[in-house]
């Protein structure tokens, strides 16, 4: 009769932290991004679309300055994530859900660059959620 025997050691593979490290640098990217885009849209630059007879009509000053702060948000978190804080992956999750909304009811404005942030913030969702608890940490 033979036995399984389980290879499972107390020492973290580094999967874990690879996952967090790309979600952490895809967060800060595109939050670096949004906060350039909510500059953008502050100062109403010529760059965004002006789609008439779309459902959902904003003011692009106001998108602006939303993209601005959810992107700074989005900066802070990230930082977060490079010192493997647990409160950072949660709050990960939640920021970048928010953003995908955020970047969907912008579409108007800037549809491609929305469709892109949108699957963006997807993989940082996707990144900070499959990383079991006792994988999380950064090798010093």
């Amino acid at each position: 009769m033979t036995s399984i025997r389980e290879n499972r050691t107390d020492t973290p593979t580094g999967r874990g932290s690879g996952l967090v490290i790309f979600a952490a640098v895809l967060l800060l990217v595109v939050g670096i991004l949004d906060v350039l885009r909510g500059i953008m849209a502050i100062a109403e630059d010529d760059v965004f679309v002006s789609t008439p007879n779309y459902v959902f009509q904003f003011d692009l000053t106001s998108w602006g300055w939303i993209h601005l702060i959810f992107g700074a948000l989005a900066i802070c978190v990230s930082a977060g994530l490079f010192k493997a804080a647990v409160w950072a992956r949660v709050v990960g999750v939640g920021l970048s859900g928010l953003l995908i909304i955020a970047n969907f009811l912008s579409l108007p404005y800037y549809p491609v660059w929305s469709i892109l942030a949108i699957a963006m913030y997807t993989f940082v969702i996707w990144g900070l959620c499959v990383v079991r608890r006792d994988e999380f940490y950064l090798r010093d």
